[in-house]
C-alpha cells in the first residue's frame, strides 16, 4: 500500500468517526459500565476540571487506523463547540465544527457534507461543561504507568460506537484518542506539540467551499 493511499485512507476514516455511522438494523448489547471506586470517580471529576479548562488549543497530530493508514496534520479547538483539523498535503481533505455542525470537505468530490455537531463523538471534548456522568457512561477507566485511559459511551445510544481517552497523569494531559465506530473500526489520533491559552482567529471556524 504507497503512501497516498495510506493517507486518503485515514483521512475518510476520520469523517466517518467524527461524522458518526448509518445505523444497523441489529443493536449490539450495550456494555456495562465499569465499576469505579471513589478513588477512581474523584479522578475522572479532575480530568473533567481539566478539560473544562481548555479553551483554545493547537496541537500536531498523527492519525492511524487499524488497515494501516497514516496521516498527520494540524488541530485547533476552540471550546466550546469549535474545532479544526487541517490535513498536511498532499491531501487537501478538511474537517471543521462551527459549534452547531461539523463540515467535511471531500477534496475528491469537490463536496462539502454536514451533520449536527451534538450527533458526532467530537461533541464530548467540545461540549461544556465536560460530565462523565451527564449522557455518557464510561465502560473502561484504567491506570498504565503514568497514563490513564477513560472510555465513554453515548448512554442513550451505547452501540453507536465508543471514545476512548488517553492522558499522562504528570502531568495531566490528553494524548491521545480512540474512536470506535458503529461497525468496528477504530481509528487513533495523537497529539504532540500542544499549545494552550492562545487568541484564534475566528475564520478557522467558519466554513468556506474550497472552490
Amino acid at each position: 500500500m504507497n503512501w497516498f493511499w495510506q493517507f486518503c485512507c485515514a483521512a475518510t476514516a476520520t469523517v466517518l468517526l467524527l461524522a458518526g455511522s448509518p445505523p444497523q438494523a441489529i443493536a449490539a448489547p450495550p456494555p456495562p459500565p465499569a465499576a469505579l471506586s471513589p478513588q477512581d470517580s474523584a479522578e475522572l471529576q479532575k480530568i473533567a476540571a481539566y478539560l473544562d479548562g481548555i479553551h483554545t488549543m493547537t496541537a500536531h497530530f498523527a492519525q492511524q487506523t487499524a488497515s494501516g493508514g497514516a496521516a498527520t496534520g494540524e488541530v485547533w479547538l476552540q471550546r466550546p463547540g469549535k474545532m479544526r483539523f487541517q490535513y498536511d498535503p498532499p491531501n487537501q481533505l478538511l474537517l471543521l465544527a462551527d459549534a452547531f455542525y461539523l463540515y467535511s470537505w471531500d477534496p475528491d468530490l469537490r463536496q462539502m457534507s454536514k451533520v449536527g455537531l451534538k450527533s458526532t463523538p467530537a461533541w464530548f471534548l467540545l461540549r461544556q461543561p465536560i460530565s462523565f456522568t451527564d449522557g455518557v457512561t464510561v465502560t473502561r477507566f484504567e491506570h498504565s504507568g503514568n497514563a490513564v485511559r477513560v472510555t465513554v459511551v453515548e448512554t442513550a445510544e451505547p452501540d453507536a460506537g465508543s471514545l476512548t481517552m488517553v492522558f499522562t497523569e504528570n502531568p495531566l494531559a490528553l494524548r491521545q484518542w480512540t474512536v470506535v465506530d458503529q461497525q468496528g473500526r477504530v481509528t487513533n489520533v495523537s497529539l504532540t506539540d500542544q499549545q494552550y491559552g492562545m487568541a484564534l482567529d475566528p475564520k478557522l471556524f467558519q466554513y468556506h467551499d474550497p472552490y
